[in-house]
This record gives C-alpha cells, sequence and structure tokens, in this order.
C-alpha cells in the first residue's frame, strides 16, 4: 500500500427503535475510516495521482472493511457513501484526488456491482471535527429510502498534515421509510437511476 496510514476506525450503528416502534431487523450502517498522511500538504502540486492511486487502495480496504463489519456477503450491502476531510495544509483538491477518479471501482467490487454514482462529500477541518458521509443505494439513485448518512469524527484527525478517509455501506435503508420512490426491491440497477 502506498498509503502512509496511521490509523483506521470502523464503527457499526445499528437502529434497533425509531420513534417507539421496533425496527426489525435493525437498520445497519458501517462507516470504516482511515487516517493518512498528505504526501502535498503545505505546497502545491500540479500532479495528483499519487492520491488518486491512494484513493484506489483505500477504496478496496475501507469498502472490505464495511462490509466485514457489518457480516454480510457483497451482494447483500444496499447502500454506500465516501467522504474526506484534509487537514490545514492540506486544500480540497487533495480530497477529491482521493475521492473521485479512482476509489469508486475498487468499493464497488467489494459490495458486488454498485451502479449508480457514490454520494460523497470533501471538507477541511481539525482533529475532532465531524465528517459527513452521504449515503445512497448502490444500483438506484431513485431508491430515496437509501438517501441517508453517517458521521464519523477521530478526536486527534486529521492534523494538519493529514486526510481523513471514510467509506459507508449499509445492509439497509432508513428505518420507517414512507417518502415513495423506487423500492430495494423493485430496483433493478442498470442504469444507475432505477
Amino acid at each position: 500500500m502506498s498509503a502512509k496510514i496511521r490509523k483506521i476506525a470502523v464503527t457499526v450503528e445499528e437502529t434497533h427503535i425509531e420513534i417507539g416502534r421496533a425496527i426489525s431487523p435493525a437498520t445497519r450502517k458501517a462507516v470504516a475510516a482511515a487516517v493518512i498522511e498528505n504526501p502535498f500538504a503545505g505546497h502545491y502540486e500540479e500532479d495528483l495521482s499519487p492520491l488518486m492511486e491512494i484513493g484506489a487502495e483505500l477504496g478496496a480496504l475501507l469498502g472490505r472493511r464495511c462490509v466485514e463489519a457489518l457480516g454480510i456477503t457483497p451482494e447483500q450491502a444496499e447502500s454506500y457513501g465516501k467522504a474526506a476531510m484534509v487537514g490545514e495544509n492540506g486544500e480540497l483538491e487533495h480530497a477529491a484526488a482521493l475521492l473521485h477518479p479512482k476509489l469508486g471501482a475498487p468499493l464497488r467490487k467489494e459490495v458486488e456491482k454498485g451502479a449508480a454514482l457514490v454520494p460523497s462529500s470533501k471538507k477541511m477541518g481539525s482533529p475532532g471535527q465531524v465528517l459527513d458521509v452521504p449515503l445512497g443505494h448502490k444500483d438506484a439513485a431513485y431508491v430515496r429510502s437509501h438517501f441517508d448518512g453517517i458521521e464519523v469524527r477521530l478526536n486527534d484527525a486529521p492534523r494538519a498534515n493529514e486526510i481523513l478517509v471514510a467509506v459507508a455501506v449499509t445492509d439497509s435503508g432508513r428505518p420507517l421509510p414512507r417518502v415513495g420512490g423506487l423500492t430495494h426491491e423493485e430496483a433493478e440497477g442498470k442504469d444507475g437511476l432505477r
């Protein structure tokens, strides 16, 4: 791995009760985050391809960690998302280089298929700041029950010369969905929309 990883954290969130109603089976989300050294912190670099390659490595690693944490098979994953927060000596383009050109394809392999775009967010932040990871259905963007998100926060990251990179995967949508749209069962996953 070309990424210099300082730490990895994996969290699973389960919702068993929502507004007094039992959720059975519980809805579950996993988020895996890596704190990496930013090789371009503090200076402008035209060629960001090393970060793109690191993004590909992290898409596979963090996607796999999420699926393992949920205890599911790849095809049982229903939604996904990605996000990155650069420390103060980085720039937003560093987060974009990690997330966009190459992270998606390896993540899709870890969750089997993934016809839809992977929702993403990027920001600049400091240690302990919350990073929101948006979620969407992995195969069909019109499955509204899977529009969601999960937070990740590490008390010591990102430091000034680091980037916090996160991938999230779920085995279900929101608890008690009722705003219409396609259901997970109706999704075809052919065009990434339906």
